[in-house]
């Protein structure tokens, strides 16, 4: 009887450890063959729920108002691809910028901003002539990038010089000048009107994904110090817009090459 009951656990024992060896060896072999996914495409063929729509309706229609309010007047109509090294859209960007940011960072530091300098990429529409509304500058600039101002010397601000040398584009800029000869070597740059002094500290105002290096430009790591203003370019130009009548940017002096 015991050598039974012995047989009987020796068997069930053999039997529990088999199926452990073999469920072991099946998770060993499992691995992931395809994933199979299909595509559910959302167009006018969906049906609209009423009842979602109703709750929508109100939203929709004040965020609508919100964005056709105008603001000002365009007196014509300005693209990024108006001019060479400076457009008239990128200018009003930049001073855009220089105007609503300064009065700001000069209440936290008692300074002032001395350079601006934004991408040209950034600018994602065009302003067209007439009315100018928040949806417009929803439109020029859709994206969430702030001012920051950073610390810069003067050595660095010639680094940023040759930069905008070598890249040729119209990237937008204000409180600097830069005059190129016909092969586009540096004639000369001044800030505020006058020559850069190597060992001096200015203040230059870009956005966050361009501190960040974006678009390559490195030399804003050169600096360590960085105040976030907390503004959002987007608001920068309704805040610039509601403060004007007319707008009516120019191509100007600012940044050039000569023949």
């Amino acid at each position: 009887m015991i050598l039974k009951n012995n047989l009987l656990m020796n068997s069930k024992y053999f039997t529990l450890c088999l199926c452990i060896a073999c469920f072991m060896s099946c998770n060993q072999e499992m691995h992931l063959e395809k994933i199979e996914a299909k595509r559910l495409e959302i167009n006018d063929s969906l049906v609209s729920v009423s009842k979602i729509e109703d709750f929508i309706k109100p939203f929709r229609e004040h965020v609508n108002s919100n964005l056709d309010s105008v603001l000002a007047y365009s007196f014509d109509t300005y693209s990024k691809t108006d001019g060479d090294l400076n457009t008239a859209i990128g200018n009003l960007m930049a001073d855009a910028v220089m105007e609503e940011a300064n009065p700001i960072f000069e209440s936290r530091t008692g300074h002032k901003i001395d350079v601006v300098l934004l991408n040209h990429g950034g600018i994602r529409a065009i302003l067209s002539k007439g009315n100018i509304t928040t949806r417009t500058a929803y439109e020029i600039m859709p994206f969430e990038n702030s001012v920051v101002v950073t610390e810069l010397k003067g050595t660095h601000i010639k680094e940023m010089i040759a930069y905008l040398q070598k890249a040729k584009r119209s990237h937008p800029i204000s409180g600097l000048t830069i005059k190129l000869d016909k092969d586009y070597e540096l004639i000369e740059a001044k800030i505020n009107g006058e020559l850069i002094d190597d060992n001096r500290t200015y203040y230059v105002a870009t956005n966050d994904y361009l501190y960040s290096g974006g678009d390559s430009m490195d030399f804003f790591q050169k600096s360590d110090t960085l105040h976030d203003l907390d503004y959002r370019i987007r608001n920068v130009l309704i805040d610039y817009f509601t403060k004007k009548d007319t707008i009516n940017p120019v191509i100007d002096n600012r940044f050039i090459k000569t023949n």
